[in-house]
């Protein structure tokens, strides 16, 4: 595919990101952290580096920091993903909770669970209006709700 379209055609970027998917899958992280970079690369290279694509892989790269334990480095993709989807999708796109979610995650492994409140609720209501109550990622987003608000509790007492 890369020889017929050439090493930086969007779909190449497709393609290294679905590639560095299969390695998360497998929890070979430092094997589709480049893949995701070059894809991020080519997609803000070839469509910009505000399209929703270019969000896309900045989430993807933030989830395997998250997946390292760097959540520094993931939270700061999150929140540009976010203002891009925003920005380019709307505010109420299911996309957008992709972006919120992480951001929680980035929180809540710190024990900010009241920072992380805001954008899990957010996400929450996005997910229910576009996907549904019984959709699992509502569902996840909603036990991720609870969870924080037990831990929540359990830091309080």
């Amino acid at each position: 595919m890369e020889k017929a379209l050439g090493p930086n055609h969007p779909d190449v970027a497709l393609i290294l990101n679905n590639l560095a998917s299969l390695y998360c899958e497998q929890e070979r992280y430092a094997e589709a952290e480049p893949l995701l970079k070059r894809a991020l690369a080519i997609w803000a290279q070839a469509l910009g580096p505000d399209h929703p694509h270019a969000a896309a892989g900045m989430n993807n790269l933030a989830s395997v920091y998250c997946d390292q334990k760097r959540y520094a480095e993931a939270e700061s993709l999150y929140a540009r993903a976010l203002a891009i989807l925003e920005n380019s999708l709307g505010l109420e796109h299911p996309d957008v909770a992709i972006s919120l979610d992480g951001l929680a995650l980035t929180f809540r492994v710190h024990g900010h669970y009241n920072d992380a409140k805001p954008f899990l609720l957010r996400a929450l209501a996005i997910r229910q209006q576009a996907l549904g109550s019984e959709h699992p990622l509502t569902k996840a987003t909603r036990e991720a709700l609870e969870t924080l608000a037990t831990k929540n509790s359990a830091a309080i007492s």
